[in-house]
């Protein structure tokens, strides 16, 4: 079944939302994540993508609580990532309530790490952050562009045994002008056995249903929603039909 994932992303404990991951341009759209977090649970969804992008700059995790929070409180499965970089953080990660860790920057910047964990934890457990600008893995929010090519980076991850990739091709990310199906359709044909999941530019209901027609795993959708392009009561529907 086609997931649709509802995004909370944080900064300072407070729902927020950026457009092609710059910070200059945050907009808050509820001071309580776990209130949203809630309402998306109401609404029948199953899973939420966390983004720490206080931690994704510190480069360490900060909103522990908010995590513990929602976790705590709701029962959706939660996906989380920002910050996450050492053994301790990926720990108390999944002590706190996540049960998937999404790891981005330092699957490139630390793969020994990174492959470690996968090792660890389990390829059900770990997801690859795969985000692109110009096809080329951006990392530390995006503000950083590695120079590898995001096809041979998410090949050699999927040889490790990674099952889950969120990919999001930054130059849509929060504009709100359609997703990367194209992208996303390339990977499908590559990693046919890999949980891919859609993320950014998602701004109306036929993108959901353009990506479901892919047969990936699913589309994280963020500000299609707080800005009330996308209802909750819509996608209640959609997954249910």
């Amino acid at each position: 079944m086609f997931q649709i994932i509802p995004a909370i992303d944080l900064i300072d404990a407070k729902c927020v939302r950026l457009t092609k991951g710059d910070y200059d341009t945050k907009k808050i759209y509820n001071e309580d994540p776990l209130e949203v977090a809630k309402e998306f649970e109401d609404h029948g969804i199953k899973r939420l993508h966390l983004v720490d992008l206080d931690g994704a700059k510190q480069k360490k995790v900060v909103n522990f609580e908010v995590l513990e929070k929602i976790a705590t409180n709701t029962s959706l499965q939660i996906d989380f990532g920002g910050g996450v970089q050492s053994d301790e953080d990926i720990r108390q990660v999944f002590d706190f309530g996540a049960s998937q860790v999404t790891g981005g920057s330092i699957a490139v910047k630390n793969p020994d790490r990174m492959l470690s964990w996968l090792k660890t934890y389990g390829g059900e457990k770990i997801i690859l952050g795969a985000d692109a600008k110009n096809r080329k893995i951006a990392i530390s929010g995006w503000e950083e562009n590695s120079g590898q090519d995001m096809m041979e980076f998410i090949q050699k991850y999927t040889e490790a045994g990674i099952q889950y990739i969120i990919s999001t091709d930054v130059d849509k990310d929060g504009l709100l002008q359609g997703p990367a199906t194209a992208l996303y359709q390339e990977m499908k044909e590559k990693f046919p056995e890999t949980h891919i999941i859609a993320s950014g530019g998602v701004s109306e209901m036929k993108d959901l249903e353009e990506l479901a027609a892919l047969d990936i795993y699913g589309v994280i959708v963020g500000k299609a929603i707080y800005e009330g392009r996308i209802s909750l009561k819509e996608i209640e529907q959609f997954m249910l039909s």
